[in-house]
């Protein structure tokens, strides 16, 4: 537990201003418990006695100094008999502490949660960011709606630690302190009779908080895989519907949802069971002194006694109950904050040089030097030695799983060899600062991303800070210019989540504007054309060719018919380099490349054009 709250502190710390004031409430507000309970013996005997002057000062006298001197200056003030004026300044105390005791609370209440939302909001913002950086092996291996439930939910639980508990730690056991303190002062036979049921309320609270921590972790993964059900049938929704898998989708929900709610329950009886078990313990404690007062005691109390010591005891178990609450809401944190610490401790398996060396990818040669890669303990690449000069269009073409897009995302740097090196003029990629490799390099992928913004913003993450002047230049070379103009907002037009108010075709050009823009001299073409439809298909080849013009350019592709100029073309097959050459001279061999032309454009069953040859 103190390595959680050092990890938690660390959050906390700047703004440990705001924190300490709310400390210090809540502890004006366990002080004012004490008080409460004073007050409340002092205002019944001083009605009761409110004939008796010498009575009414000597209830005043048990009042705290400070606060007695207070009073004491403000009764010439009152222009009435000095036993009246009296008499109301001790009525008044009880609503005055009482409002004393609010104010307090709300402080307190307001100082911890404005510490813990901004706490709890960089954790979320170090979160965010720590993932963005990672790299691509750990969301291949990751679930979209884990991370989610991560970052959002299990912090939540913190935002309560902080704001409530970092409280309670201090509040309800100077809370116990003061009222029993004031109860073993004025009333020491009855108080040390009620508290021989004391050491039972401790068996509940321990008892009950070993259950929740493998309750509440259990609770979170749930939570999780809900948020999981949640993405994957929000996203793939046209699947759900094309085949009918609605009542699937919501059979498996129904069964995560069950599990998420029974472990909910079980920590809900963990939270509960004790408080009502504590007032009844607390009750016995009260019976008890009844009994007592009835039975044994020589010396009846006053009125205000017994009402003094029944507020006090409830008021001093109260805090009792909070306590045992407090203890499985650390161990719900505790249990939510090693997933979402967890995050934050996982390392990036691409990381930055600690003395970066600057690259100039500006007409230099891109060599593949020895590549070995493997996902796990798959092998993906084996032996590539690649050169591709500055200016060539190179094609990477081969059946699915050869490796294509794994060599194209080793020179983004998405990954690092597992031996070898990608070296662009001579420079180990591993050398080179990640942005400033990435600033060098334009994608455009089979799998358009475009943001839930507008056209203008999607075309400006190319170069952020363009103006609307560059960003329409660039969408006229992409030939997108025509159909943003057509829409009735033109650039101000809002895609929709990942561009779904446009069609493929716009939603590709879109990305080549954004490419374009960017203006960068290495680019990589993912099968930018594969989904597209013949029309389609000339519009985005038109504007590729003028995208690739004066650039060093990898493209994986699809059609064959996409790359018949290009300068070199090299076969991949398992992960090796099966064949390279240019479209005439692979042809000419009729080795791998020959089949897959084969494939494409003489189909003796007579299928698709694509078939034999997988992005």
């Amino acid at each position: 537990m103190i390595a959680f709250f050092r990890r938690l502190w660390v959050f906390a710390r700047p703004y440990r201003a705001r924190l300490g004031l709310g400390l210090l409430f809540s502890i004006l507000f366990a002080c004012c418990n004490g008080l409460l309970v004073l007050v409340v013996q002092i205002v019944p005997d001083a009605v009761f006695a409110s004939a008796d002057l010498d009575l009414t000062r000597q209830l005043l006298a048990r009042l705290p100094g400070p606060l007695r001197a207070s009073l004491e200056h403000l009764l010439p003030a009152i222009h009435m008999p000095q036993s009246r004026a009296l008499l109301i300044v001790l009525i008044l105390l009880l609503p005055g502490v009482m409002m004393l005791r609010g104010a307090c609370q709300y402080l307190n209440v307001y100082f911890m949660n404005w510490a813990a939302a901004r706490a709890v909001a960089d954790l979320r913002l170090r979160l965010f960011e720590h993932l963005q950086n990672l790299s691509l092996d750990f969301f291949s291996t990751s679930r979209t709606g884990n991370l989610i439930s991560r970052i959002l939910t299990d912090t939540t639980l913190l935002h309560n630690t902080i704001s409530s508990s970092f409280a309670s730690i201090l509040k309800d056991p100077i809370t116990i302190i003061s009222v029993l303190s004031v109860l073993l002062i004025r009333q020491p036979t009855l108080t040390s009779i009620s508290l021989l049921v004391f050491p039972v309320c401790v068996v509940p609270v321990v008892f009950y908080g070993r259950k929740v921590r493998r309750s509440a972790k259990a609770m979170q993964g749930h939570q999780a895989d809900l948020a999981d059900v949640m993405h994957e049938s929000f996203t793939g929704i046209r699947i759900v519907k094309a085949y009918n898998l609605e009542a699937t989708v919501v059979a498996r929900y129904s069964s995560v949802i069950s599990k998420y709610v029974s472990q909910y329950m079980r920590i809900l009886r963990a939270q509960e069971t004790p408080g009502p078990l504590i007032e009844f313990l607390a009750c016995i404690g009260v019976a008890l002194v009844f009994l007592y007062v009835v039975f044994y005691s020589a010396v009846k109390p006053s009125p205000g006694d017994l009402i003094q010591f029944v507020s006090g005891v409830f008021m001093m178990y109260q805090p009792i109950k909070s306590l045992s609450r407090l203890q499985n809401q650390l161990e719900q944190a505790r249990a939510a904050s090693e997933r979402a610490f967890e995050l934050l401790d996982t390392p990036s398996t691409v990381q930055n040089p600690a003395t970066p060396v600057r690259l100039h990818a500006a007409n230099a040669a891109i060599q593949f030097d020895g590549i070995e890669f493997n996902y796990g303990e798959k092998p993906v690449l084996r032996g590539i030695h690649l050169d591709v000069r500055p200016g060539q269009l190179v094609a990477l073409v081969g059946s699915s799983g050869s490796g294509k897009t794994t060599l194209a995302s080793l020179l983004l740097r998405f990954y690092d060899p597992t031996g070898g090196a990608v070296r662009i003029g001579g420079i180990d990629l591993r050398n080179v600062e990640l942005g400033d490799l990435r600033n060098q390099i334009a994608l455009v992928a089979q799998e358009t991303v475009l943001f839930n913004e507008t056209i203008r913003a999607n075309i400006e993450l190319g170069r952020p800070g363009a103006t609307l002047e560059e960003i329409k230049a660039a969408a006229k070379h992409a030939y997108a210019q025509d159909f943003i103009e057509q829409k009735t907002e033109g650039y101000e037009t809002m895609v929709g989540e990942k561009g779904v108010a446009l069609s493929v075709g716009q939603r590709q050009r879109i990305a080549i504007a954004r490419a374009i823009l960017k203006n960068a001299p290495i680019l990589v073409l993912d099968e930018a054309t594969s989904a597209l439809d013949s029309e389609s298909e000339r519009m985005v080849q038109a504007a590729l060719e003028k995208l690739m013009e004066g650039r060093t350019t990898i493209c994986i592709a699809h059609r064959l018919s996409t790359i018949q100029k290009a300068d070199l073309i090299v076969v991949l097959d398992a992960g090796r380099i099966a064949e390279q050459g240019t479209h005439a001279e692979l042809l000419a061999r009729q080795g791998a490349y020959w089949r897959l032309h084969q494939l494409q454009f003489h189909d003796p069953q007579g299928s698709s054009p694509q078939a034999g040859v997988d992005a």
